[in-house]
């Protein structure tokens, strides 16, 4: 299935509330594997790590 929306981002770690306020969801952090993107269990968005932003290490 493909994701509703993609974000890029610049970080690893991510929040997501679904971005429609009282509409939208509980907020969830998220943290990228080495794919460096990751979907929201809620909502379906997809958040990618930019183009040259360095993923984090270690996390």
């Amino acid at each position: 299935m493909e994701p509703l929306e993609i974000v890029e981002v610049e970080d690893t770690t991510v929040a997501c509330d679904g971005g429609g306020g009282a509409l939208g969801h509980p907020r969830v952090f998220l943290h990228m594997d080495s794919t460096n993107r990751v979907d929201c269990p809620y909502c379906g968005r997809r958040f990618v790590l930019k183009e040259g932003a360095k993923a984090a290490g270690g996390h």
